[in-house]
């Protein structure tokens, strides 16, 4: 819809009878304001509870002092009338009479589509149809004829101005495609002939278009005048992306420089649509409004308040495993930076995203877009990083003599980026802790699928007759249950802060491939006595036993 209005009073009214009016009433209202529009003089003052009441039937009690001149009626009723008519979406066989198009129009009196343009400028009222299956300016016949009886002289030094011979129009025509044939594109040959010709760039350019559009088996430029298609479009949008030359794509496309800007606008905003910009929400990203507050959300990753310790490398690893522990985990203060960040980078790009003009899009909000988006990648792709290792460890406990383990580690990194997508760091959890369940579920359901699957081609027919039923227990219900109760330590460890999870995790090794230790060992870790480590290991077992309460964990006898 159009937003140039001149009054805002008028495009307030447009808002409220598209909202709201029903579509009879629209109807009525369309036709009403035509009808004013014919009676409106220029040189007069009208006040806008008059120009209300004309069209809608009502006395408004907004305004009630506002007064428009009549060029400034003129100008938006006929916006107006457009807009209305096109919140109708009526077909053109529904109009009641004759609608031309501004081509058919064009044609009719012999002059060009711009002609036609400054025609609506000055009193020519269009309306909007369905027409071909899409909305189109139209006009109706009637409307035609009333705008021809009361601007006559216009009307013909529009046609004096814009009429050709068929003598000049078949010179043009040759000399045009000689032009195109040495390598010319629609807008030099346009200039040139115009140059030649001694008339108006528009004319030539429409001439052209029209000898085209009705011989399309001999056309001076075939498919360059009509809309592209969407698979030229893309190949644009590629091509520009590798470098090439907006002037190079301009003559192989015979396509005007700005034409080819407007396809790589709209590539890209169409793009830009289909980003995944999905997010946990936080009630705290809403409160970010200044930039100094915005810059403490998406700042640098804040510092270590304990430098970690370099991890010890696990023998046998390749060089491709092992680089990943060269990755320093992250603390949690840290993690919760991180999962903040990256959410509230989707999320300002999702809000600006609903901005975006599809139709108009503008360069300075898509470049913000892309870079708030890129930006939320590359602080994802961190997490991702310093998370790898927790895949290769739980891929080393689940492989098994049947499983290739870099397709487990593969499997597992695919389940740890879509669980970095799904983590709402807002509840306090360790994403540690969500991962590895994602992780292990993962394992669960694929390694058994795998068993399935071989054991269906086993074919000796004497196992088959010699079968007795397998009283062992089965090592994947097993293997399942083991998992759960991993879940389950994991998910009341969340009770302890980090250093009451350490002192219990290596009192008790709870992690696979660790041994437990006693006291002093572990006093000697953290620098502090064994008697201040078996009260914390107190402290902490005490919140452990109310978890297990409050979650209703059941532990083996």
């Amino acid at each position: 819809m159009h937003s140039n209005y001149l009054n805002p009073a008028i495009r307030q009214l447009r808002d409220q009878q598209v909202r709201f009016a029903p579509r009879e009433k629209r109807i009525e209202q369309a036709a009403q304001a035509e009808r004013l529009l014919r009676e409106l003089d220029p040189a007069r003052t009208y006040p806008y509870e008059y120009i209300c009441y004309r069209v809608t039937n009502y006395r408004p009690e907004s305004y009630p002092d506002l007064k428009l001149s009549g060029h400034e009626a003129r100008h938006d009723l006929g916006l107006f009338v457009e807009d209305v008519s096109d919140s109708i979406g009526a077909t053109a066989e529904a109009a009641g009479e004759l609608v031309l198009t501004v081509e058919e129009l064009a044609r009719q009196f012999n002059v060009s589509t711009k002609t036609i343009s400054r025609w609506r400028r000055h009193g020519l009222i269009s309306r909007r149809f369905v027409i071909g299956g899409r909305k189109r300016v139209g006009f109706l016949q009637s409307s035609v004829q009333r705008f021809v009886e009361q601007n006559r002289d216009r009307v013909a030094r529009g046609a004096q101005f814009s009429q050709l011979t068929p003598e000049e129009r078949s010179l043009i025509i040759e000399r045009a495609r000689r032009l195109a044939r040495a390598g010319g594109g629609p807008a030099d040959v346009t200039k040139r002939l115009a140059r030649r010709t001694g008339r108006s760039a528009e004319t030539i350019r429409y001439t052209l278009r029209q000898f085209d559009h009705d011989h399309p088996e001999a056309a001076v430029f075939p498919d360059s005048y009509g809309p592209l298609q969407l698979e030229a479009k893309r190949r644009i949008y590629q091509q520009y992306q590798r470098g090439e030359a907006v002037d190079a794509m301009a003559a192989r496309f015979h396509r005007t420089r700005t034409s080819i800007y407007r396809i790589i606008a709209e590539m890209r905003a169409q793009r830009i649509m289909e980003l995944p910009l999905d997010y946990i929400p936080n009630d705290s990203f809403a409160r970010v409004r200044s930039h100094k507050r915005e810059e403490r959300v998406i700042g640098p990753l804040p510092d270590a308040e304990i430098p970690q310790k370099k991890s010890r490398l696990p023998s046998g690893l390749p060089p491709y495993l092992a680089s990943l522990y060269e990755v320093p985990l992250l603390t949690r203060k840290q993690e919760a930076f991180l999962f903040r960040k990256m959410n509230y980078l989707k999320y300002k790009a999702n809000r600006l995203r609903t901005k975006l003009d599809a139709d108009r899009p503008k360069r300075g909000l898509m470049d913000q877009i892309e870079r708030l988006y890129d930006e939320a990648v590359s602080t994802k792709n961190q997490i991702i990083r310093a998370n790898l290792r927790l895949v290769v460890s739980i891929a080393k406990r689940h492989v098994g003599p049947a499983q290739n383990f870099f397709e487990l580690v593969s499997d597992g990194n695919m389940s740890l980026m879509r669980a970095v997508e799904k983590f709402d760091y807002g509840r306090g959890n360790k994403f540690s802790t969500y991962a590895s369940w994602a992780v292990m579920k993962n394992f669960a359901r694929t390694i058994p699928d795998e068993h399935r699957h071989r054991d269906r081609f086993r074919t000796s027919h004497a196992e088959l007759f010699t079968a007795t039923e397998d009283d062992r227990p089965d090592p994947f219900e097993e293997e399942s249950q083991q998992t759960q109760r991993e879940a389950q330590v994991e998910r009341i460890l969340e009770r302890l802060d980090e250093r009451e999870q350490r002192i219990i995790v290596r009192r008790f090794g709870l992690r696979r491939g660790q041994e437990p230790l006693t006291l002093k060992q572990v006093g000697a870790e953290l620098g502090v006595t064994k008697e201040r480590i078996r009260q914390i290991e107190a402290r902490a077992l005490s919140k452990l036993r109310k978890a297990a309460e409050d979650e209703r964990i059941e532990f083996p006898s």
